[in-house]
């Protein structure tokens, strides 16, 4: 029994002595000031994808969720102005091309022929008029018909003769084809026209709404049936491999997030998973962002800073909008 009590107040020392501790590791615990956490957002390359033509939507062939690829179709509209158009410069660039052509290549075989036989008979009749003139001027140089006889002739001879140089100057045009102005002109109108046909069909191309990018479809605006607004987005794609993190910080704070800097965060909507990021830019903000000393004269306005920073290696299962702590 002697023993016993020799030993309780032993014990209880021990426990007290415990307890002093744990409390004054409590009150140490306490006044330590609480971790600070950054609180971030990921983000991802977004495009927002328009048509250029305004146009009826026929068919929309994307939902929300789907992966597609760079020229992949998004949608298809229905536009008869497009298509009327489209037939108006085919039609115009048809009619072009045949006049380039008609200069281009000169006259048909049939109407050279019709030329030369035209100043072969100007001509024969020319040397006959020749002949008859000579003829008759000999004998009125004799004083065997009238002088009124040797004028006729005269005049008729030369008539006949400008009557065949004219023909000969048809069948040469005629060989020679149209001048190179009039073949330079016609050709340019071709030229022209084929660029409004070109014109007509990148406009029916467009009516056909490609991805110019690869990704994740994140919104589908276009419903069947709907008007299709020339430049108003229909379909958002967004690039789920180009990530990174947006971070607002003060000045005070900055130094840790340096350009190329590197630190650790947790993305709680992936079970708390930690990933490695590095700093590629930081930029002061506007000064409605400013944090602003709370009593005038003491301390100053400390200004805040955008810090983005992108993951080393690809986040599987990251979406933009989900938070990211950074202690």
């Amino acid at each position: 029994m002697k023993k016993t009590s020799s030993v309780q107040p032993l014990v209880w020392g021990v426990v007290a002595v415990a307890v002093v501790a744990l409390l004054g590791y409590g009150m140490w615990r306490a006044s330590q000031p609480a971790p600070e956490v950054f609180q971030g957002q990921m983000e991802a390359t977004e495009t927002d994808i328009a048509p250029k033509v305004t146009a009826r939507i026929a068919q929309v062939l994307v939902k929300e969720g789907e992966q597609v690829v760079v020229g992949g179709t998004l949608m298809r509209t229905d536009s008869p102005e497009v298509a009327a158009k489209l037939a108006q410069a085919t039609a115009a660039q048809q009619a072009a091309q045949a006049l380039a052509d008609k200069a281009n290549n000169g006259a048909r075989p049939q109407e050279l022929e019709m030329a030369r036989l035209q100043w072969q008979r100007a001509q024969a009749a020319a040397e006959l008029a020749e002949t008859s003139f000579r003829r008759i001027d000999g004998l009125a140089k004799e004083g065997l018909v009238a002088e009124q006889k040797g004028d006729e002739a005269r005049t008729n001879f030369t008539t006949s003769r400008d009557q065949a140089l004219a023909a000969r100057a048809q069948y040469d045009l005629a060989r020679a084809g149209a001048r190179p102005e009039d073949q330079a002109a016609a050709n340019a109108q071709a030229r022209q026209v084929a660029g409004v046909v070109a014109e007509a069909q990148a406009a029916q191309s467009e009516t056909e709404l490609k991805s110019p990018v690869a990704g994740e479809v994140a919104k589908v605006l276009a419903k069947v049936g709907e008007l299709s607004v020339q430049g108003v987005a229909v379909v958002t794609v967004v690039d789920l491999k180009d990530q990174w993190v947006v971070l607002n910080v003060r000045e005070d704070r900055l130094q840790r997030f340096a350009k190329d800097a590197e630190f650790d965060a947790v993305l709680p909507a992936l079970a708390n998973k930690k990933v490695r990021f590095k700093v590629f830019y930081s930029a002061v903000m506007p000064d409605f962002a400013t944090w602003r000393a709370t009593r005038a004269g003491q301390g100053f306005d400390v200004r805040t800073f955008e810090v983005k920073a992108r993951p080393l290696a690809v986040i599987d299962g990251a979406r933009p909008g989900m938070s990211v702590l950074v202690q």
